[in-house]
């Protein structure tokens, strides 16, 4: 009776996952974005959150917690309960490069230590490479050959020390063996008139927000710094086709579970994530943010992506010897 007894326990243990995801989800799933309303995260989240919805049959409440970089919100979702009602959308700068300029934050991003359950990588966002209209260049080799015979004279912006367009600009210094400084401003917006009236030089600004400059006659756009040509200005090079083979950047973004998300949970929500990502309607709306949508997307090949991209920053920032101050 008492062999029969625990045989039944260890049955209903054993059941007790499968029961759960059958049931899930049964009431509204929390997606926390860690960045403030009206971002391009902020608005990613909401482009898929509705389709999403639908598909899992439940609503999907976009829930913005910001501060800190990314970590506050981050923070939170690494602490929830791994029951699949609070995800987070995160970002490069929350996951692959947050960590390394911040080795106290309250929790870790990758590896086996990892506070986070990978689900799905949803879309990725390239930068284009601005330059003044009066600079005297016309491609990426140009520039180059240009920076190398004015060592120090040039200057490059940014929006904030530690952020992407910092460490995407330090990695092209690098690659390209030429010596430009730094010039840190509060979001690229704020450095586009200097870059009108080449008070500084060089700008890797997001696509979407920089190539209108651009069509107005503004600045010139010489390449893009995606794997491949963006279909929002195919006309653009990479800047890997333009002279430093390899080079590449662009930002991530990715929806996490807290850590011990259960497999069969997290195969639903990476199933459903795929499916949002595969409606006309959602692809549009990530088309007009910049964002194009990932493929070949498991929570493995996420899981593995974001490692090769944290690799990558940590030996930026260790090589260029990058801090937040």
């Amino acid at each position: 009776m008492i062999r029969r007894s625990l045989l039944s326990l260890a049955l209903l243990a054993l059941s007790a996952p499968l029961v759960h995801a059958q049931g899930y989800p049964t009431k509204p799933i929390r997606l926390v974005v860690p960045f403030p309303a009206g971002g391009a995260t902020d608005l990613l989240a909401r482009s898929i959150a509705q389709r999403l919805g639908q598909g899992l049959g439940q609503t999907v409440v976009v829930e913005n917690k910001a501060g800190a970089g990314g970590s506050l919100g981050s923070a939170e979702v690494a602490k929830a309960a791994p029951d699949g009602y609070t995800l987070l959308i995160a970002t490069s700068s929350t996951h692959s490069i947050g960590p390394h300029l911040n080795p106290k934050l309250p929790y870790k991003t990758t590896g086996p230590d990892s506070d986070f359950t990978p689900i799905a990588h949803v879309a990725d966002a390239t930068n284009v490479l601005l330059v003044p209209l009066d600079l005297p260049v016309k491609n990426v080799a140009e520039l180059n050959a240009y920076a190398k015979a004015r060592p120090g004279q040039l200057n490059y912006a940014s929006s904030g020390n530690g952020t992407i367009v910092h460490l995407t600009t330090e990695a092209f210094k690098s690659q390209a063996g030429i010596y430009v400084t730094h010039i840190p401003y509060r979001g690229t917006a704020l450095a586009i008139p200097d870059l009108v009236s080449n008070k500084v030089q060089i700008l890797f600004d997001s696509i979407v927000s920089g190539m209108p400059h651009v069509k107005d006659g503004k600045l010139k756009a010489l390449a893009v710094t995606g794997k491949t040509r963006s279909a929002l200005a195919p006309e653009l090079p990479t800047v890997a086709e333009s002279g430093l083979p390899g080079f590449s950047s662009t930002t991530w973004f990715g929806i996490y579970g807290p850590k011990g998300l259960p497999a069969d949970i997290t195969a639903r929500l990476n199933a459903e994530f795929n499916k949002a990502l595969q409606s006309a309607e959602v692809r549009d709306r990530l088309a007009r943010l910049g964002a194009e949508v990932a493929v070949a997307n498991t929570p493995a090949q996420f899981a593995a992506l974001v490692q090769a991209d944290s690799d990558r920053w940590a030996a930026i920032i260790r090589e260029r010897k990058i801090t937040l101050d």
